[in-house]
This record gives structure tokens, C-alpha cells and sequence, in this order.
């Protein structure tokens, strides 16, 4: 919690930083519209400059906060820049025209010079389509590796554009100490970019991995797994998940995150569930033994790591089970085990993964598995329906809402309804565990 406020007052020393700079400078004060205007149009731009390393993947950040959290904000804070930026011009009130010798600090004039608008008007017409076409993803059927291309370098496009306004156009950003601070912050948008996509594939070269297995698990969900090729493999912790690209340069952006479901020990390999989703999902019976991977690893905070907590209670559906199999994995080689529930729900019971091995572990004396189909075949005897508070209460004895740690991973509706269900039974905020990478 310590560390996550700490981040919280560096976000907001960051973006203020311009706007404190400007409030420095002492300049004759104008009108407080034009001031507002002023405002919104630095806090604006200096919001989208974070928003790079906010996007930049960088696990000192992402491991505190938690990646989700991390993107969520990523999000919400675009929509705030998005907002200041397009009120921004229409909250002026000024005398047009240009600068006039009895006004040099321009406490009237704004100025109306076309070479010093027109990089404001182009980003004023980008920056919403940016935004929107980044919300719309999914319903334009946006190629992930296309998508992720457009919206980095989309982004700084946008802002070299905000950057030639600010000091062209701008009463407070004319002046050395914010110009400079500009450059600065825009150096550093630019520095995010280049440790995704150049740093981090150069550091992928040299710790590349084969694929040592790939089997088809259920119609639509695999295992695959795979060993480094040449160094000694990457440290990680049960629950955590990596970006893979198998079979492709590291440069290519063809690479998506996945959950780790093998356990960290000795054995260097890693494993994954896959579900079949398209583009690099889709070709899973294509991808071979021996074929190359990459990871960008590892990152997330699904993970019981450090907690006291004696009781973990796992809630999982489909294809989120894979960091609930490297935790149970993990429990299952440590000498001092706690004690785990696993809640595990899926449509059928074909869709069930590595199910002799979640049975073995039912019949152990530290572990519980529960399955929970929502639509049943003839003859099943277990649980039925969805996951939510009413079967929560048949499951689970009290005394686990009071002191338990609840990790969850699924489908965001289900997150969604279990989170709301566990908040209302008494579990504080800090006992619950869960990553998403969908919101609406």
C-alpha cells in the first residue's frame, strides 16, 4: 500500500510539474477563463506524455500496482486528457490578433497565427479518433499486433503535434523553464516507445526459448510449453503471466499475454493453457516442438507471494485456471503448504483442463476442488449454474470470507459479480487478488 501511494504522488508530481512551473513564472494574470484554458490545456498534455510509460510495461510499476490497475488507469486518464484537451480551446476568451506591443506578457492576445494553431487542430481532430478507435478495438476487429502498432506510434504522433502548439501557441509553454520541460517529458514518451520496441526485442534475442510441448487439451484449449534456449531461464512467481510470441521475430509484435501455469522451481520449463481465440490461438495446431518463442516476462500480482494468509481461495473460469494450476503447482511443492480451495466453473465438463490432476489434488488433505458447469450433461452430480454469492455460501464455511485470501481470474462478468459478491459478505478490498484486460 506504501509503495502504490508513493506511485500515486510521483503520477501526480509529474503531471502538475508544468502547471506548478507556470504558476512559478509569476506572469501578469489574466482573466480566469483564459487562466482555466491555460490549465486544462497543460495538464492535458502532460497527462498523455505519462500515459507512455504508464503503456510502457515497465514491471517497477506494473508489479506494484498490479498491470490491470495499471492499464485501467492507463484508460481512464486517457478519456480525463481527452476531455481537458477538447474543452480546452472553447474556454478562452481573447482578443485575436497579433502580439501587441502594449501587451508583451499577452495577457490579452491569443494569438491566432495559422502555423501555430494548425498543429493544435490537427491533434484536436486525431486525439478523439485515437481515443475511440482504442475503445472500439474489439468491435473493429483491429488486429491485436495492427492495433498495437497504430496506438504507440499514433500516440506519438499526437504528441510531437501537442508539442510544436504548446511552444508555438502557448503563453505559459513559451517560456524556457515549461519549453524545456516539454522536451523533457516528450523525451521520455519517446524513451517508453524505444524500450518497448527496440530494448526489450533486443534483450528477447539473446534469451530466446523452443517449444518443448504443444497438446491439444480439450477442442479448444492447449498446453504448451516451452525451455530456454541457451541461458538459464526467467525467475517469476506462481500466478504471474508473460507476453509470448512463438514462431516470430521478436521485432514482429506478434506476441500476446498469457498466463503462467506451471510452478517456479527447478525445472526451467514453462507452461501455458491457451485458449482458441484467433489470429496466434487460432494456428496452435501449426506451431511445432523446437519452434523458437519470446517472453517478456514477468509481470502481474496474481500471485500469494509474500502473504500471510494460511487459506487461499481460487476462483477461476474456463481459460482462467492457468495461474490458478501454477499456484496450486506451487503450494503442492512447498513443504509448509497452505490450505487451497479452487473454484473452477466452465460451460461443459469437456472444457475442463488437466482434470486427473485436479482430482488427485481433491483427494489431497490440503486442497478442494470444486467444479461448476453451467450447462450440465446428463448425469452430472456437481455444482451447476454460475459463480456467485448463493454458491459461494453452499461452498465455503464462513470463517473463509473472515480471514482468507481470494484469488480470482475469468471472464469479466464473472470477476465483476464475485468481487461485488465477496465486498458484500465482508472481505476487505486487500484480500481480494484479480487481474482483468477487458473493461468496458
Amino acid at each position: 500500500m506504501l509503495r502504490a501511494t508513493l506511485w500515486a504522488l510521483v503520477y501526480l508530481t509529474i503531471v502538475c510539474l508544468p502547471l506548478l512551473t507556470g504558476w512559478l513564472l509569476d506572469l501578469p494574470p489574466r482573466s480566469v477563463r483564459n487562466e482555466l484554458a491555460s490549465g486544462l490545456g497543460l495538464l492535458a498534455f502532460s497527462i498523455i506524455l505519462v500515459e507512455f510509460v504508464l503503456s510502457g510495461r515497465f514491471r517497477t510499476v506494473s508489479n506494484t500496482l498490479g498491470l490491470d490497475i495499471t492499464i485501467r488507469f492507463h484508460q481512464l486518464m486517457g478519456g480525463v486528457a481527452l476531455v481537458f484537451a477538447l474543452v480546452h480551446p472553447f474556454v478562452y476568451k481573447f482578443l485575436p490578433g497579433p502580439p501587441r506591443p502594449w501587451d508583451p506578457t499577452r495577457e490579452l492576445t491569443i494569438t491566432s497565427d495559422f502555423w501555430a494553431i494548425l498543429p493544435g487542430i490537427l491533434a484536436f481532430v486525431l486525439l478523439p479518433t485515437f481515443v475511440l478507435a482504442s475503445i472500439y478495438r474489439d468491435e473493429l476487429q483491429y488486429k491485436y499486433e495492427r492495433w498495437r502498432l497504430v496506438h504507440g506510434f499514433g500516440a506519438l504522433l499526437i504528441a510531437v503535434l501537442l508539442l510544436l502548439h504548446a511552444e508555438a501557441a502557448g503563453r505559459y509553454s513559451a517560456e524556457p523553464a515549461v519549453a524545456w520541460m516539454w522536451r523533457g517529458l516528450t523525451s521520455l514518451a519517446v524513451l517508453s516507445l524505444i524500450h518497448v520496441y527496440i530494448a526489450k526485442p533486443l534483450y528477447q534475442m539473446r534469451h530466446r526459448w523452443r517449444v518443448s510441448r504443444v497438446e491439444r487439451l480439450t477442442p479448444r484449449q492447449w498446453d504448451l510449453r516451452i525451455v530456454p534456449d541457451g541461458h538459464d531461464g526467467a525467475s517469476y512467481q506462481a500466478g504471474q503471466f508473460v507476453w509470448l510470441n512463438v514462431g516470430h521475430s521478436p521485432f514482429s509484435l506478434n506476441e500476446n499475454p498469457f498466463s503462467i501455469s506451471s510452478a517456479p522451481s527447478d525445472n526451467p520449463e514453462m507452461g501455458f493453457v491457451i485458449k482458441e481465440l484467433g489470429d496466434f490461438t487460432g494456428a496452435l495446431d501449426q506451431v511445432a516442438v523446437g519452434d523458437k518463442a519470446y517472453i517478456d516476462s514477468a509481470h502481474g500480482t496474481l500471485t500469494i507471494d509474500g502473504r500471510s494468509e494460511r487459506d487461499i481461495i481460487m476462483i477461476a473460469g474456463g481459460v482462467g485456471v492457468a495461474p490458478m494450476l501454477g499456484i496450486l503447482r506451487k503450494i503442492a511443492l512447498d513443504e509448509d503448504r497452505c490450505n487451497a480451495v479452487l473454484i473452477y466453473g466452465n460451460r461443459t465438463s469437456e472444457q475442463i483442463v488437466f482434470r486427473d490432476e485436479l482430482d488427485e489434488l481433491d483427494q489431497s488433505e490440503w486442497a478442494d476442488v470444486v467444479h461448476v458447469l453451467s450447462e450440465p450433461q446428463t448425469g452430472w452430480s456437481g455444482e451447476t449454474g454460475f459463480i456467485d454469492g448463493e454458491l459461494l455460501d453452499r461452498i465455503l464455511p464462513k470463517h473463509l470470507y473472515e480471514s482468507g485470501l481470494f484469488v480470482l481470474c475469468g471472464p469479466p462478468i464473472m470477476l465483476t459479480l464475485v468481487e461485488k459478491a465477496l465486498i458484500d459478505r465482508g472481505v476487505s478490498a486487500h484480500r481480494i487478488l484479480s487481474e482483468r484486460f477487458q473493461y468496458d
